[in-house]
């Protein structure tokens, strides 16, 4: 008898196979592709310290392990490692962007040095151009080198004199030649305000006190030496003084034998006046002639009219302060000026064809230009413009001084158009007021004057 076959072992197969083919391909693949398992690493037993105090032990010792110690740091870059300082020239050509003591640092000088050496101070403006003394610094000391001599001392002191150039301070001929900066005032009549221009004489030393210890030796002398005195006060009988360049107002007074403080109260001046070339002096103890000697009137350097209109004495008198302080300091050149117009419109967000039509239309780039309104400098600002522009940038701003001259300008082109209802009108108000063209309109001289300014942006652009 045969042993019937389990049905059970006959469908097994086929069941596998559709359970197979019931399977995705990506799950076959990955079937296919599985690696046998690998062991994985046995995990080593980390050692539990047995307290708080141990573990921070351990805990430092770890730290400690990974810290260089400091006997393996340098202290100091080495010697052959540090960059070189290039050597400094004899002269140094100051350009854009410039200041003493980047240049001082450059070259590896010490700023007070450079400063001493040229006979500047820390507030002294210097200019593209301009050349500046690296070296040599053993020559200032030579100066003062005769003062130990004890004989000459007065015989040299009474004509030691020193003519002014561009860049001096009192301050720094005073420390050249030896002497304190009070003697350079009380010899000179100058004060800490008192203005000084290029060749301008400045005495430094006692030169009025030497011929003193002299007069008595020969007696013969003494009578024809008293006579010599009065001539000064004959020279005041005169009634004025037509101021020369490089006069100061103590060196007046002591060259006519007045005091300084009856020459300010005849002429109502003050210690931090400024004069200038040209300037007639009243000179106090003239009786009659001191009222006739104002007839003649010497030619201003501004003078009191413009296009048919006249502008008030004060107005015109600090015209021409403002014009002689000009005359006597050193200013960029046309093309620098062209640069610094340029420049300072970019950085204040301006175009710069705009504020070079103005600078060339106002002054055409001089700095030196002062009109009879008082308007100074290449942009042509007048002193209470140069207050709200001072306003507009936060920071005062001295409209003598170039940059800030241009900064000035700038700063109330900036603001007239970013104000007006259009370029017109804004350039309208730079030369009318901007209050002006709102209420009247633009009057025909205004008209012409945005005419040239758009013609000269043309040209700029």
């Amino acid at each position: 008898m045969t042993t019937p076959r389990s049905p059970k072992k006959t469908t097994s197969m086929p069941i596998i196979a559709a359970t197979t083919a019931a399977l995705p391909a990506v799950m076959l693949s990955s079937l296919a592709l599985a690696q046998p398992a690998t062991a994985l690493p046995a995990v080593q037993s980390q050692k539990i310290p047995a307290s708080l105090t141990a573990a921070m032990q351990a805990q430092a010792a770890a730290v400690s392990a990974n810290v260089i110690p400091a006997s393996a740091v340098a202290a100091s870059i080495p010697t052959a490692m540090q960059p070189m300082a290039p050597t400094a020239p004899a002269t140094y050509t100051i350009v854009r962007g410039d200041t003493i003591s980047g240049i001082a640092a450059r070259y590896g000088l010490n700023t007070n040095t450079v400063l001493q050496l040229n006979g500047l101070s820390g507030n002294t403006i210097i200019y593209p151009g301009q050349q500046i003394k690296l070296s040599g610094s053993a020559a200032a000391p030579s100066a003062p080198a005769p003062a130990p001599s004890p004989a000459p001392s007065p015989a040299s002191s009474s004509a030691a004199s020193y003519t002014v150039v561009s860049g001096d301070t009192l301050s720094g001929i005073a420390a050249r030649h030896g002497v304190a900066l009070s003697d350079v005032f009380s010899w000179n009549g100058l004060n800490g305000r008192s203005i000084i221009y290029p060749g301008q004489k400045i005495k430094v030393g006692p030169g009025t006190n030497a011929p003193a210890p002299a007069a008595p030796a020969p007696a013969a002398l003494a009578p024809a030496s008293a006579p010599a005195a009065p001539a000064a006060p004959a020279l005041a009988n005169t009634g004025s003084y037509t101021i020369k360049s490089g006069d100061t107002l103590g060196g007046i007074a002591s060259r006519l034998g007045v005091s300084l403080s009856s020459l300010l109260s005849a002429n109502k001046l003050s210690m931090s006046t400024i004069i200038y070339p040209g300037q007639k002096l009243a000179i106090p103890g003239a009786p009659a002639a001191s009222a006739a000697a104002p007839a003649p009137v010497s030619t201003p350097l501004v003078p009191s009219t413009f296009l048919g209109y006249t502008y008030p004495e004060a107005v015109v008198s600090s015209a021409n302060a403002n014009k002689a302080l000009l005359n006597a300091s050193p200013v960029p050149s046309t093309a620098q000026m062209k640069g610094i117009v340029a420049d300072t419109a970019r950085r204040m967000g301006v175009d710069p064809s705009l504020a070079m039509a103005f600078a060339y239309q106002e002054s055409g780039f001089n700095q030196r230009a002062v009109s009879p309104a008082n308007a100074i400098g290449t942009m042509q600002v007048i002193p209470s413009s140069g207050e709200w522009a001072s306003q507009l940038v936060g920071r005062k701003l001295n409209i003598l001084d170039p940059y800030d001259n241009v900064t000035a300008g700038v700063a109330i082109i900036r603001a007239l158009v970013n104000t007006s209802k259009d370029l017109n009108t804004a350039i309208a108000g730079y030369y009318q007021g901007q209050y002006s063209v709102s209420k009247h309109g633009m009057y025909d001289d205004t008209k012409a004057y945005v005419a040239s300014i758009l013609s000269l942006k043309k040209n700029f652009s």
